[in-house]
């Protein structure tokens, strides 16, 4: 089982699956296989496919138990039974997924290392927030960073229109191989602040919120 990530304490749970199985592997390791297949079929792509049963493999891997996951107006994912609060994100070859008790706000995303991130940072890294390199020679870690803590703010406050470059900012932080840096969003009136968690992998970064 490629359960690459594991974190488990007290307030929330988070993990990361390395996907390299195929659909047909990955369905032997849910309990009723068949429901699955036929609600995966909704997706036309087969990398969209995989995903999905990949992020239902890491929920019952964390949770040892079935959950089934629906998605509010705004896409925000949700536990039918409503009795924990779950964020999901993935990127090429990982999914995550986190999940804490339903008065416990939480946010997680994984974004692949790639050197694209570049060219589109001028998308969401405002002229007052600073980039630390990770290493002297290359920023892409910091601007991956960026992008990846402005999304689990998006995702935690679960409302529309919501501008990763005009309603949040990332405040000044030296980029280590993991830590923590905090974030202000001007979306709504409460502007709340975010105080997230980090991680850095050769082939991505991760990144989340637990209130």
């Amino acid at each position: 089982m490629p359960l690459f990530m594991l974190h488990n304490d007290s307030s929330c749970q988070w993990g990361i699956w390395n996907v390299t199985e195929t659909l047909d592997e990955l369905l032997d390791l849910l309990p009723h296989a068949e429901a699955y297949r036929q609600q995966m079929m909704q997706f036309a792509s087969s990398s969209r496919r995989l995903e999905w049963i990949a992020v239902r493999v890491l929920l019952f891997e964390l949770l040892r138990e079935e959950k089934e996951i629906a998605y509010n107006s705004n896409g925000r994912p949700y536990l039918l039974d409503g009795s924990l609060n779950i964020s999901i994100s993935h990127t090429r070859g990982f999914v995550s997924v986190i999940v804490a008790k339903p008065d416990k706000e939480v946010g997680i995303d994984i974004e692949q290392y790639s050197e694209r991130v570049r060219r589109v940072a001028y998308r969401f890294v405002r002229e007052d927030e600073e980039l630390s390199n990770y290493d002297e020679a290359d920023t892409t870690y910091s601007l991956l960073l960026h992008w990846s803590a402005k999304e689990v703010v998006f995702k935690c406050l679960n409302t529309t229109d919501v501008d990763l470059l005009q309603h949040i900012r990332i405040l000044p932080f030296h980029v280590a191989h993991e830590g923590v840096l905090d974030a202000e969003e001007y979306r709504t009136q409460e502007a709340l602040k975010f105080r997230i968690h980090y991680f850095l992998h050769s082939e991505f970064v991760l990144t989340w919120y637990e209130s």
